[in-house]
């Protein structure tokens, strides 16, 4: 599928590696950015992510980088062509390269990161790209965050379980302190696949729950129903 439509904005995701996935629509549904005033998406892709933020939050203005030319352009036009445009400034660059001397601090910060470690790559380098974490390992991305995030604000993002351990202990090391956490299910009898994970520069008392995704084959749980419903047509 090359086209994705939601309710307030069609996503064209022909040339982009990663395509709109369900991993995605739940990080953009779920971080906390009510109250931001600037919202930072790390490896846009298509510009998911800071659509979906321009749509839940009409005063914010969002940035959204990625490295990646074709996809830079693509998330570009995404949001030129939806009814949030002006607000969302499309930048093709290094999350590395971004921060420095980068003045502005964000009041959140969303990345659906690349997050295979020492796995098989596939020949294709742009899937490569936004899959794997040669590019923007753990430590450089949580660099990243605490030099652009500001001093009360929250970062987002979500992980397989066996990354999200690993991302939890480097983050320790940046002094930024896991706030939230969502268990995702695909059903209520299935293992844990995900995590979505909610970071804050000064601790607090962690806020933990479990997300199921289906009751049975295409029968969706209502907190799932209820926490995508704004976005997803079916919904």
């Amino acid at each position: 599928m090359t086209r994705f439509s939601f309710k307030q904005f069609d996503i064209a995701q022909d040339r982009c590696a990663m395509k709109v996935g369900t991993d995605g629509v739940l990080l953009g549904a779920w971080c906390h950015i009510d109250e931001a005033r600037r919202i930072l998406d790390i490896g846009t892709g298509t510009g998911l992510i800071a659509l979906m933020a321009a749509q839940r939050n009409p005063q914010a203005h969002i940035d959204a980088i990625d490295i990646d030319a074709d996809a830079a352009q693509q998330a570009a036009a995404n949001c030129a062509a939806s009814p949030f445009g002006k607000r969302i400034a499309v930048i093709q660059a290094d999350a590395r390269t971004f921060a420095i001397g980068h003045d502005t601090t964000y009041d959140a910060i969303v990345c659906n990161p690349p997050y295979f470690v020492d796995a098989l790559k596939c020949p294709d380098t742009q899937r490569t790209t936004a899959r794997h974490n040669d590019t923007l390992p753990f430590d450089a991305l949580l660099g990243t965050v605490g030099r652009l995030l500001a001093d009360d604000g929250r970062f987002s993002v979500i992980l397989p379980c066996r990354e999200a351990a690993l991302f939890v202990e480097a983050a320790a090391t940046q002094q930024l302190h896991l706030t939230r956490l969502t268990h995702l299910l695909p059903t209520p009898s299935s293992t844990e696949k995900r995590r979505l994970m909610a970071f804050e520069k000064h601790p607090r008392t962690l806020c933990e729950d479990t997300l199921v995704i289906e009751l049975a084959r295409h029968c969706y749980s209502p907190a799932y129903r209820d926490l995508t419903k704004n976005f997803y047509l079916k919904f």
